[in-house]
C-alpha cells in the first residue's frame, strides 16, 4: 500500500491485533475525547477503533449512521471514539493525525471518509489519495495535509493517546464496545446487538 508519508511508516506506535479479544472498564472522560451527542446522556459509548481496520469500517459505513441517528443525535446516548492502530498502522496514524488537525468540529468528517475510502484504498494500494479527499472534505488543503503529517508533535501525541487507550482500556482487538463502563462486543456488531446494550446500559 503507497505510504501517506514516511515519517508516520516509520515511527507509528506498535499496532494492536488486526481486528477483534477482553477489555477492562473504559476509563473516564479525558480532555482530548472526541465525542458525538450529549455529554448528559445516560448512557455512554465508547468506542475502540483503528482507521485500518476493516472491521471498524463496516460498522462505521453500515451499521453507526441508523444508530447515530436513533440514539446520539436524539440524546440518549453519548459517543466516544478512542483511536488506537491496527496494521498498517501508518495508514490508521495517517488518518487520525489528519482528523485531529481538521479539528473537532471536522474531526468525525474526516474519520467518516477514511472509513468509507477503507475498500478503494485496499483495491488501489493509495492510501494517500483517500487521506488526501478526506482532509480536503474537512476543510484542509494539501499543503495542510502534508504540514500535518510532517510535524512530528502530531504523531507523538497520538501515539500517547494510542498507548493509554491500549493500556487503560485493555484492548486486543477492534472495534471494540463498551456501555456505561462495560464491555459489550469485541468484533463487529449488529443493531439489533447494539439496541439490547443500549437498552441494559439504560436500566444501570
Amino acid at each position: 500500500m503507497r505510504q501517506p508519508n514516511r515519517r508516520i511508516a516509520v515511527a507509528v506506535f506498535g499496532a494492536v491485533a488486526l481486528c477483534a479479544g477482553s477489555a477492562l472498564a473504559a476509563p473516564a472522560a479525558l480532555p482530548d475525547d472526541m465525542t458525538l451527542g450529549d455529554p448528559k446522556a445516560k448512557v455512554k459509548l465508547v468506542e475502540y477503533a483503528s482507521l485500518s481496520c476493516s472491521h471498524c469500517a463496516t460498522f462505521n459505513n453500515e451499521v453507526f449512521p441508523a444508530f447515530k441517528k436513533k440514539y446520539i443525535d436524539t440524546g440518549k446516548v453519548h459517543y466516544t471514539l478512542r483511536e488506537i492502530l491496527t496494521p498498517p498502522a501508518q495508514v490508521a496514524a495517517a488518518g487520525f493525525i489528519t482528523a485531529r488537525c481538521a479539528g473537532k468540529d471536522n474531526y468525525f468528517t474526516v474519520v467518516d471518509a477514511v472509513f468509507r475510502g477503507h475498500e478503494e484504498m485496499v483495491k488501489t494500494g493509495d492510501a494517500r489519495a483517500v487521506l488526501v479527499g478526506a482532509a480536503k472534505l474537512g476543510g484542509m488543503s494539501e499543503a495542510q495535509f502534508e504540514a500535518c503529517l510532517s510535524d512530528t508533535a502530531n504523531l507523538d501525541a497520538l501515539n500517547a493517546r494510542v498507548a493509554k487507550n491500549a493500556k487503560d482500556g485493555g484492548i486486543t482487538g477492534t472495534p471494540t464496545f463498551v456501555f456505561n463502563g462495560k464491555k459489550v462486543k469485541e468484533g463487529e456488531i449488529t443493531a439489533a446487538e447494539l439496541d439490547a446494550a443500549v437498552a441494559a446500559a439504560s436500566k444501570r
